[in-house]
């Protein structure tokens, strides 16, 4: 493959990271049940049985179906290329793992929230009762009527997958690095600015965090992925590691 070709323009670890993440999506795929992905590589909440500190980092690289692994890789090809350009290859790998970990553990910090919260109005067999059980009323596409019960079996027995914390990071690096380039969004009509673009999701993942609604989305871990990319930013701006237009 020339470098003139398509996939030869894309800097290597953009290119890298979503191969990888696509091998992983195939290898699921592949092994149905001879292999528990779930188990060994998804994020589980600390107090579960299944946690293990590499997946801070190994659920990053597992999807939940092929909707989900495109939307984070069309992303990640429409915003990491420009920059890895920018920070250079070494740079830009230590920026997208070090997002998505720091997502991974914001996430769990909101998960001991509410898990701390739900345990004080629940009773020692109840919280046993969940642990034992809580996964099989999941399975079911059903939970426990009472809210408290309800919010500890989520907080316990679901899981979090993807790379979208560590892509928020890169969309987050994007509209500071280049925050008047023009975007264009899905169904509408006018390109917006890339400063503008972050904000509004930025905004939106807070507000969906806040709401009680349990749409199966990790939306503190976007906003996690965003707050590390901050942070990370402008110290290397400060440091005049990097630069870029960061005239907002």
């Amino acid at each position: 493959m020339t470098r003139d070709s398509f996939f030869g323009r894309i800097p290597v670890i953009t290119k890298n990271l979503i191969i990888i993440n696509f091998i992983m999506l195939l290898a699921s795929m592949a092994m149905g049940n001879r292999f528990d992905f779930d188990t060994y590589l998804s994020l589980h909440f600390f107090t579960s049985p299944d946690f293990n500190p590499a997946q801070l980092i190994t659920h990053m690289f597992m999807h939940a179906g092929f909707t989900h692994f495109f939307f984070n890789m069309f992303a990640l090809f429409m915003f990491g290329a420009s920059v890895e350009r920018v920070l250079g290859a070494k740079k830009f790998l230590f920026y997208y793992i070090s997002c998505g970990v720091g997502a991974a553990l914001i996430q769990e910090a909101v998960y001991a929230i509410r898990y701390f919260n739900a345990i004080q109005h629940l009773s020692t067999e109840d919280i046993a009762f969940i642990t034992e059980n809580g996964r099989a009323v999941l399975d079911s596409m059903h939970n426990f009527a009472d809210k408290y019960a309800a919010e500890l079996n989520i907080v316990t027995h679901t899981t979090m997958v993807g790379a979208s914390g560590a892509v928020y990071g890169i969309l987050l690096a994007f509209g500071m690095l280049f925050p008047n380039m023009p975007i264009y969004i899905f169904f509408i009509p006018v390109p917006i600015k890339a400063k503008y673009v972050v904000a509004g999701y930025g905004i939106i993942e807070f507000l969906e965090g806040l709401s009680t609604a349990a749409d199966g989305i990790a939306h503190f871990a976007h906003l996690g992925g965003m707050l590390i990319g901050i942070i990370m930013i402008l110290y290397w701006k400060r440091k005049g590691n990097i630069y870029g237009n960061f005239n907002f």
